[in-house]
């Protein structure tokens, strides 16, 4: 007597409802997780959606300009307040070196994270030079590379003071008639926002 062999289950064809389901919520998954990110690179490549308004007081450097652009050599690694003066260290210049150390002594707990600094393409006056050694003994003095500087500042040969990052990056730039506070909401909020430097 045979025994009858069952044939064995075979697996249910999955339901077209439920295959459409399915890859729905595939094209959703992928929609979360990439479309943020391609909405984000076409906002930044073709401008479109960026809020008018700012927080920053200064002129963004946004290009990717690093220090070398403005013709200064040096390796700081700490945030550091630059101040430029291509026709040499006048007036203007001298009030944006005397900002810079206040700004840096502003800081607070956070000095230590922050330098300043002068670069200038002619040397300074004799009595200005003792100044800055006696007054200002924290400061940095560089030789500025006027032809490098005349191409990477778009300046107008005005004394001007930057913000660059640890990096050696320009951030931001400001004006001879800079309010002092402005700059140090500016400095202190990057700082805020870094965990370099």
């Amino acid at each position: 007597m045979g025994t009858a062999i069952n044939p064995p289950d075979t697996p249910h064809a999955i339901a077209p409802a439920t295959r459409r389901r399915g890859r729905l919520q595939l094209i959703l998954i992928l929609l979360l997780t990439v479309g943020p990110m391609v909405l984000a690179t076409g906002m930044y490549k073709l401008k479109f959606w960026v809020p008018e308004s700012r927080s920053y007081h200064g002129e963004m450097i946004g290009n990717g300009q690093s220090r070398a652009a403005l013709g200064v050599a040096t390796d700081e690694q700490r945030w550091q307040l630059l101040v430029t003066a291509p026709q040499g260290c006048a007036a203007d210049c001298q009030q944006l070196v005397y900002l810079a150390r206040q700004l840096q002594i502003g800081l607070g707990r956070d000095a230590s994270r922050a330098s300043h600094g002068l670069a200038v393409a002619q040397p300074v006056s004799a009595d200005y030079a003792a100044k800055l050694q006696l007054e200002y003994p924290q400061l940095q003095r560089y030789t500025l590379d006027l032809p490098t500087y005349a191409q990477g500042a778009e300046g107008n040969g005005a004394a001007q003071l930057w913000i660059i990052d640890p990096h050696g990056n320009l951030v931001l730039r400001y004006g001879p008639g800079v309010n002092g506070k402005d700059v140090l909401n500016d400095l202190r909020h990057l700082l805020k926002l870094s965990n370099i430097g």
